[in-house]
């Protein structure tokens, strides 16, 4: 028996996606797997010092890893309409945020990434730099509060927050996500499953099984994980958690399909081009 180590976030799309795994409703050979619950820019951390095994991470972060890691083709974060927000408290455009302070969720997260293409204004070269000053990195958790207080002038929201800004008094400046798909006519990658090169290609693609195969049985028994979702997200309403998933886990979450193929690429791309992200001509998928 082979333990691995698995990291994934809190939040409700990733303990769906992972319950059955974790909790042994599907068979695993030899492979057993140790779930670590962190959020997903510690994750990245991780990753970049490559402590685990297999991690969910943003696809930002990915561009920084494809010499110690390999893309996973199930259990990503990749859609439409599931973008990143900047939301203020006050009415602004994105050309009066330049030069306010804006809090992110973390420098390798896709959402800063997105920022950055938006608009060159906002892009930290190269990396790893501290952060200008008026990009302030917190956890995604406690952007709108932040913004709400005016601690800030502006967030970049993750995740559930894109469900519950408005009870903030917050108001949204613009949909990055939005604004990718106009440009791109692609979805929108925003977190993959990542596994260490040094597995080799048969585990990794038998670990790539094994993750579909926990997605198709939550899909099945959609009941079954509530209360694992709900140990890991104490303060979500059961209608922002059945929203959640219902948005970020989809058919690019059981295989990222050829439309998933192409935005990854095109992501990747234009974070080189923008010297945001080193060159790789190494392999990206399994």
């Amino acid at each position: 028996m082979k333990t691995l180590s698995l990291g994934y976030s809190p939040c409700p799309n990733d303990t769906f996606i992972f319950y059955a795994l974790i909790h042994a409703k599907i068979e695993t050979g030899e492979l057993k797997f140790s779930e670590i619950l962190l959020d997903v820019e510690t994750l990245n951390r991780k990753a970049l010092n490559a402590e685990l095994d297999l991690t969910k991470i943003s696809y930002h972060a990915f561009g920084h890893l494809r010499d110690k890691y390999c893309l996973l083709r199930a259990g990503g974060a990749l859609g439409k309409g599931c973008g990143p927000l900047v939301v203020a408290k006050h009415d602004h455009t994105m050309k009066d945020l330049r030069n306010k302070k804006i809090a992110i969720p973390g420098k390798l997260t896709t959402a800063f990434l997105l920022l950055q293409l938006y608009d060159p204004v906002f892009r930290l070269l190269p990396f790893p730099q501290s952060l200008n000053p008026f990009l302030i990195e917190m956890p995604f958790h406690k952007i709108m509060d932040a913004v709400a207080t005016e601690k800030v002038d502006a967030g970049l929201i993750i995740h559930e927050s894109r469900f519950t800004y408005p009870s903030y008094g917050l108001k949204q400046v613009t949909d990055l996500g939005e604004w990718w798909e106009k440009e791109t006519g692609l979805p929108i990658p925003l977190g993959c499953i990542i596994g260490k090169h040094s597995l080799g290609k048969t585990v990794n693609k038998n670990i790539n099984t094994l993750v579909r195969q926990s997605i198709e049985y939550a899909f099945k028994n959609k009941s079954e994980p509530t209360d694992y979702i709900k140990v890991h997200s104490q303060e979500l309403s059961d209608d922002v958690i059945n929203r959640h998933i219902n948005l970020y886990v989809n058919d690019y979450s059981l295989d990222v399909g050829p439309d998933g193929e192409k935005a990854v690429m095109e992501l990747l791309a234009r974070a080189e081009n923008s010297g945001i992200i080193p060159r790789s001509k190494g392999p990206v998928f399994i």
